[in-house]
């Protein structure tokens, strides 16, 4: 298969592997698992395929809490290898993106449905997390093997994006890195996945109302402020200030 780079793809790159890179420096659970929540990876890769947005977007949300929630299982209770959990992972969220892609209808209505439908799921997500004890550590991953690991991963990702479909867009490219940086405070992160499904739902759901009266780049502009107002309000819910006295404990 020979891929081909367009201007997009380049700039995911880069802004991943820079997304990925501030992560080295954040110690503290909290601010590293707000940093893997912004959505830049999701807006280039978005452009990257053409700026449509429908079910297998929607539906690439579970699938990316199915990764977080898995490597933390794998890693903290059955107390598997982190890497061999990250790359088994990954590769699964690849297999089962694949095969929803071919197979899903991608409607007006199985994007609204499954919208509502992933709603719920965040909301019971939210529910069954506890707050996190952890803390705060900083991995001392040297950047000459984190940088190239990142590159091959948004390239291979590049490489079968027509594959993938919107599961490209939401596939924790930053996740991969941030699982092994914050493996001793996954629960954190995992804390932080009802916020992420919420806040890039609602961008989502504002860009494809907008898309259909506007250019690409305006509705995903209204996307990125309801983002950061659906944000601000999730994340004082989920993350409260009983939730954050635990943490000084």
């Amino acid at each position: 298969m020979q891929p081909t780079f367009g201007l997009w793809d380049i700039i995911l790159i880069l802004v991943v592997t820079a997304q990925a890179g501030v992560l080295t420096y954040i110690s503290d659970p909290r601010k590293k698992s707000l940093v893997i929540v912004f959505p830049f990876p999701f807006t280039i890769a978005t452009l990257s395929l053409g700026g449509c947005i429908d079910v297998t977007n929607v539906l690439g949300l579970v699938n990316l809490a199915f990764f977080t929630y898995g490597v933390w299982f794998f890693y903290n209770r059955l107390k598997i290898n982190i890497v061999f959990s990250i790359v088994f992972f990954a590769i699964l969220y690849c297999f089962i993106g694949i095969f929803l892609a071919k197979i899903l209808r991608r409607t007006e209505f199985t994007f609204w449905f499954s919208s509502f439908m992933v709603s719920i799921f965040a909301l019971c997500l939210a529910f069954f997390t506890p707050c996190a004890h952890e803390s705060p550590y900083r991995t001392n991953l040297p950047v000459w093997i984190k940088v190239p690991v990142i590159a091959l991963v948004v390239i291979f990702l590049v490489t079968i994006k027509k594959f993938l479909s919107g599961f490209m867009t939401v596939f924790p490219m930053v996740g991969v890195i941030a699982a092994y940086e914050g493996r001793f405070m996954l629960q954190s992160i995992c804390r932080q996945i009802p916020v992420l499904v919420i806040s890039l739902l609602s961008l989502m759901m504002t860009a494809k109302v907008l898309i259909s009266y506007t250019n690409l780049y305006f509705a995903l502009l209204c996307g990125w402020i309801v983002f950061l107002i659906v944000l601000k309000l999730t994340g004082s819910f989920l993350w409260s200030q009983s939730c954050l006295e635990k943490l000084k404990d």
